[in-house]
Protein backbone atom coordinates (compact mmCIF):
# COMPACT_ATOMS: atom_id res chain seq x y z
CA UNK A 1 0.00 0.00 0.00
CA UNK A 2 1.09 3.53 -0.98
CA UNK A 3 -0.26 6.93 0.09
CA UNK A 4 -1.59 9.53 -1.46
CA UNK A 5 0.14 12.98 -1.65
CA UNK A 6 -2.20 15.61 -1.73
CA UNK A 7 -2.39 19.59 -0.90
CA UNK A 8 -4.46 21.48 1.40
CA UNK A 9 -4.53 25.84 2.19
CA UNK A 10 -4.31 26.22 5.62
CA UNK A 11 -4.00 29.62 7.00
CA UNK A 12 -3.25 30.81 4.00
CA UNK A 13 -0.11 28.31 3.66
CA UNK A 14 0.09 25.95 1.04
CA UNK A 15 0.26 22.59 2.92
CA UNK A 16 1.48 18.86 2.29
CA UNK A 17 0.42 15.60 3.54
CA UNK A 18 0.35 12.33 2.62
CA UNK A 19 -2.56 10.12 3.37
CA UNK A 20 -3.02 6.18 3.90
CA UNK A 21 -5.58 4.04 4.48
CA UNK A 22 -9.61 4.38 4.51
CA UNK A 23 -10.29 3.84 8.03
CA UNK A 24 -12.93 5.32 9.82
CA UNK A 25 -10.87 6.28 12.45
CA UNK A 26 -8.18 9.09 11.83
CA UNK A 27 -4.85 8.43 13.24
CA UNK A 28 -2.58 12.22 12.82
CA UNK A 29 1.60 11.33 12.81
CA UNK A 30 3.65 14.40 13.29
CA UNK A 31 7.33 14.64 12.44
CA UNK A 32 10.26 16.24 14.31
CA UNK A 33 11.52 19.68 13.91
CA UNK A 34 13.94 18.96 10.36
CA UNK A 35 12.18 16.40 9.05
CA UNK A 36 8.63 15.62 7.18
CA UNK A 37 5.73 13.32 7.26
CA UNK A 38 7.57 10.61 4.86
CA UNK A 39 9.45 9.71 7.98
CA UNK A 40 6.37 7.71 8.96
CA UNK A 41 5.74 5.83 5.97
CA UNK A 42 6.47 1.89 7.78
CA UNK A 43 4.49 3.30 10.49
CA UNK A 44 1.67 5.02 8.27
CA UNK A 45 1.91 1.84 5.91
CA UNK A 46 1.50 -0.50 9.13
CA UNK A 47 -1.48 1.34 10.64
CA UNK A 48 -3.38 2.08 7.27
CA UNK A 49 -4.75 -1.30 7.92
CA UNK A 50 -7.26 0.18 10.49
CA UNK A 51 -7.17 4.10 10.22
CA UNK A 52 -7.24 6.57 7.91
CA UNK A 53 -2.99 8.38 8.31
CA UNK A 54 -2.64 11.75 7.60
CA UNK A 55 1.07 12.62 7.45
CA UNK A 56 1.74 16.02 7.46
CA UNK A 57 4.72 18.18 6.33
CA UNK A 58 4.80 21.12 8.73
CA UNK A 59 5.39 24.30 7.26
CA UNK A 60 8.53 25.24 5.94
CA UNK A 61 9.58 21.42 5.59
CA UNK A 62 9.01 18.96 2.75
CA UNK A 63 6.86 19.81 -0.20
CA UNK A 64 4.89 22.13 1.85
CA UNK A 65 5.02 26.00 1.12
CA UNK A 66 7.60 27.86 3.55
CA UNK A 67 6.47 30.99 5.96
CA UNK A 68 6.15 34.58 4.52
CA UNK A 69 6.87 35.90 8.19
CA UNK A 70 9.58 33.28 9.73
CA UNK A 71 9.74 35.09 13.00
CA UNK A 72 5.63 35.38 13.46
CA UNK A 73 5.08 31.51 11.82
CA UNK A 74 7.86 29.36 12.95
CA UNK A 75 6.31 28.86 16.17
CA UNK A 76 3.62 26.02 18.12
CA UNK A 77 1.02 28.81 17.95
CA UNK A 78 0.88 29.02 14.12
CA UNK A 79 1.30 25.41 13.18
CA UNK A 80 -1.37 24.43 15.55
CA UNK A 81 -3.97 26.69 13.85
CA UNK A 82 -2.48 24.58 10.67
CA UNK A 83 -3.25 21.40 12.13
CA UNK A 84 -6.45 22.82 13.10
CA UNK A 85 -7.37 24.08 9.72
CA UNK A 86 -6.03 20.87 8.20
CA UNK A 87 -8.06 18.26 9.94
CA UNK A 88 -10.67 20.40 9.93
CA UNK A 89 -11.17 20.39 6.12
CA UNK A 90 -10.42 16.89 5.95
CA UNK A 91 -13.38 16.33 8.40
CA UNK A 92 -11.57 15.24 11.05
CA UNK A 93 -13.52 14.93 14.56
CA UNK A 94 -11.73 12.90 16.20
CA UNK A 95 -8.06 11.36 16.00
CA UNK A 96 -5.34 9.65 17.68
CA UNK A 97 -1.99 11.22 17.40
CA UNK A 98 1.90 9.87 17.22
CA UNK A 99 3.85 13.03 16.92
CA UNK A 100 7.98 12.63 16.46
CA UNK A 101 10.39 15.55 18.76
CA UNK A 102 8.35 18.77 17.66
CA UNK A 103 5.34 16.72 16.36
CA UNK A 104 5.08 15.57 20.36
CA UNK A 105 4.57 18.63 21.36
CA UNK A 106 2.49 19.92 18.84
CA UNK A 107 0.22 16.91 20.00
CA UNK A 108 0.14 17.84 23.36
CA UNK A 109 -0.48 21.50 22.94
CA UNK A 110 -3.46 20.72 21.32
CA UNK A 111 -4.83 17.88 23.26
CA UNK A 112 -4.98 20.79 25.81
CA UNK A 113 -5.89 23.38 24.10
CA UNK A 114 -7.81 23.72 20.61
CA UNK A 115 -8.29 19.88 19.94
CA UNK A 116 -8.77 19.23 23.18
CA UNK A 117 -11.72 16.16 24.01
CA UNK A 118 -10.56 15.76 20.12
CA UNK A 119 -7.30 13.97 20.49
CA UNK A 120 -8.16 10.63 22.24
CA UNK A 121 -4.61 8.69 22.68
CA UNK A 122 -1.56 10.84 22.48
CA UNK A 123 2.18 8.61 21.70
CA UNK A 124 4.80 11.23 22.30
CA UNK A 125 8.08 9.72 20.81
CA UNK A 126 10.95 10.87 22.35
CA UNK A 127 10.36 14.38 23.45
CA UNK A 128 9.07 16.15 27.17
CA UNK A 129 8.10 19.30 28.21
CA UNK A 130 11.39 20.58 29.14
CA UNK A 131 14.30 20.07 26.64
CA UNK A 132 17.89 20.58 27.90
CA UNK A 133 19.24 23.21 26.77
CA UNK A 134 22.48 21.59 25.29
CA UNK A 135 20.19 19.02 23.12
CA UNK A 136 18.70 22.38 21.81
CA UNK A 137 21.68 23.79 20.56
CA UNK A 138 23.23 20.79 19.24
CA UNK A 139 20.02 20.66 16.84
CA UNK A 140 20.33 23.99 16.17
CA UNK A 141 23.76 23.85 15.22
CA UNK A 142 23.31 21.61 12.14
CA UNK A 143 19.79 22.64 11.62
CA UNK A 144 20.38 26.46 11.54
CA UNK A 145 23.07 25.72 8.60
CA UNK A 146 22.32 23.28 6.42
CA UNK A 147 25.32 21.19 4.38
CA UNK A 148 25.49 21.75 0.30
CA UNK A 149 26.99 18.83 -1.58
CA UNK A 150 27.68 17.64 -5.18
CA UNK A 151 26.35 14.64 -4.95
CA UNK A 152 23.40 12.28 -3.40
CA UNK A 153 26.08 10.19 -1.91
CA UNK A 154 27.46 12.32 -0.02
CA UNK A 155 24.33 13.77 1.15
CA UNK A 156 23.04 10.61 2.64
CA UNK A 157 26.34 10.30 4.25
CA UNK A 158 25.90 13.54 6.15
CA UNK A 159 22.76 12.22 7.47
CA UNK A 160 24.05 8.77 8.42
CA UNK A 161 26.23 11.03 10.58
CA UNK A 162 23.55 13.49 12.00
CA UNK A 163 20.81 11.25 12.34
CA UNK A 164 23.34 8.43 13.92
CA UNK A 165 20.89 8.55 17.38
CA UNK A 166 18.32 6.82 14.65
CA UNK A 167 19.94 3.26 15.67
CA UNK A 168 20.80 0.95 13.55
CA UNK A 169 19.37 0.83 10.20
CA UNK A 170 19.44 -1.09 7.05
CA UNK A 171 21.05 0.89 3.89
CA UNK A 172 17.17 1.11 2.70
CA UNK A 173 16.07 2.96 5.80
CA UNK A 174 19.23 5.54 4.60
CA UNK A 175 18.48 5.91 1.17
CA UNK A 176 14.53 6.11 1.51
CA UNK A 177 15.20 8.91 3.97
CA UNK A 178 17.77 10.63 1.68
CA UNK A 179 15.59 10.09 -1.33
CA UNK A 180 12.49 12.06 0.60
CA UNK A 181 14.81 14.60 1.99
CA UNK A 182 16.90 16.62 -0.32
CA UNK A 183 16.19 19.25 -2.94
CA UNK A 184 18.35 21.04 -5.61
CA UNK A 185 19.56 24.25 -5.16
CA UNK A 186 19.35 27.11 -7.84
CA UNK A 187 23.03 26.02 -8.71
CA UNK A 188 21.76 22.36 -9.24
CA UNK A 189 23.53 21.21 -6.15
CA UNK A 190 22.21 18.90 -3.09
CA UNK A 191 20.93 20.46 -0.06
CA UNK A 192 18.01 18.98 2.53
CA UNK A 193 14.47 20.12 2.79
CA UNK A 194 13.76 22.60 4.38
CA UNK A 195 13.66 26.34 5.39
CA UNK A 196 17.10 26.84 7.74
CA UNK A 197 14.60 29.68 9.34
CA UNK A 198 12.40 26.86 11.00
CA UNK A 199 15.47 27.20 13.81
CA UNK A 200 14.07 30.88 14.84
CA UNK A 201 11.44 28.92 16.74
CA UNK A 202 14.32 28.76 19.33
CA UNK A 203 15.21 32.48 19.35
CA UNK A 204 12.03 34.04 19.11
CA UNK A 205 9.70 31.70 20.99
CA UNK A 206 11.35 30.86 23.78
CA UNK A 207 8.25 29.77 25.77
CA UNK A 208 7.33 27.12 23.06
CA UNK A 209 10.45 25.21 24.74
CA UNK A 210 8.14 25.27 28.36
CA UNK A 211 4.94 23.01 27.74
CA UNK A 212 4.63 21.59 31.08
CA UNK A 213 1.62 23.62 31.61
CA UNK A 214 -0.02 22.35 28.42
CA UNK A 215 1.12 18.53 29.57
CA UNK A 216 -0.47 18.97 33.11
CA UNK A 217 -3.77 19.97 31.20
CA UNK A 218 -3.59 16.76 28.94
CA UNK A 219 -6.44 14.81 29.78
CA UNK A 220 -6.34 12.31 27.13
CA UNK A 221 -4.22 8.62 28.11
CA UNK A 222 -0.39 9.13 26.84
CA UNK A 223 2.27 6.94 25.44
CA UNK A 224 6.00 7.98 26.45
CA UNK A 225 8.29 6.60 23.94
CA UNK A 226 12.40 7.32 25.05
CA UNK A 227 15.71 6.17 23.18
CA UNK A 228 17.34 4.62 26.29
CA UNK A 229 20.33 7.44 24.88
CA UNK A 230 17.92 9.72 24.31
CA UNK A 231 19.86 13.65 24.69
CA UNK A 232 16.49 15.60 24.47
CA UNK A 233 14.37 13.45 26.78
CA UNK A 234 16.42 13.11 29.82
CA UNK A 235 15.47 10.04 31.76
CA UNK A 236 14.26 12.26 34.93
CA UNK A 237 11.96 14.40 32.98
CA UNK A 238 10.67 10.98 31.74
CA UNK A 239 10.12 9.91 35.01
CA UNK A 240 8.21 13.21 36.20
CA UNK A 241 5.96 13.00 33.27
CA UNK A 242 4.78 9.29 34.53
CA UNK A 243 3.68 11.05 37.95
CA UNK A 244 2.15 13.93 36.96
CA UNK A 245 -0.53 15.48 34.22
CA UNK A 246 -2.04 12.43 32.38
CA UNK A 247 0.58 10.04 34.01
CA UNK A 248 2.16 9.17 30.68
CA UNK A 249 2.96 5.28 30.07
CA UNK A 250 6.81 5.03 29.35
CA UNK A 251 8.62 2.54 27.18
CA UNK A 252 12.39 3.20 26.35
CA UNK A 253 14.17 1.00 23.47
CA UNK A 254 17.82 0.07 23.95
CA UNK A 255 19.97 1.18 21.08
CA UNK A 256 18.14 4.37 20.71
CA UNK A 257 18.83 8.01 21.41
CA UNK A 258 16.83 10.51 19.62
CA UNK A 259 14.52 8.97 18.08
CA UNK A 260 13.38 5.55 17.55
CA UNK A 261 12.33 5.00 14.23
CA UNK A 262 8.98 3.53 15.14
CA UNK A 263 9.63 1.22 12.03
CA UNK A 264 10.32 -1.93 14.21
CA UNK A 265 8.06 -4.69 15.45
CA UNK A 266 8.49 -4.45 18.82
CA UNK A 267 7.60 -0.24 18.72
CA UNK A 268 4.68 -0.62 16.43
CA UNK A 269 3.35 -3.55 18.54
CA UNK A 270 3.69 -1.12 21.71
CA UNK A 271 2.24 1.89 19.44
CA UNK A 272 -0.48 -0.66 18.66
CA UNK A 273 -1.78 -2.15 21.76
CA UNK A 274 -2.01 1.49 23.25
CA UNK A 275 -4.18 3.21 20.62
CA UNK A 276 -6.28 0.21 20.45
CA UNK A 277 -6.94 0.66 24.14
Amino acid sequence: MNGTSRFLVCESREIHFTEWGSGAEALIMWHGLARTGRDFDDCARHFAQHYRVICPDTLGRGRSQWAADAKAEYCFDFYGRIAVSLLDQLGITNMRWIGTSMGGLIGVNLAAGALKGRITHLVMNDVGPDIPLAAVDRISSYVGQPPVFDTMAELEDWFRTVYAPFGDNPDAFWQLLTATSYRRTDDGRMTVHYDPQIVSQFTEHEGDLDVWPAFDACVCPVLLLRGADSDVLPASVAADMTGRGPKARLVEFPGYGHAPTLNQPDQLAVIEEFLAG
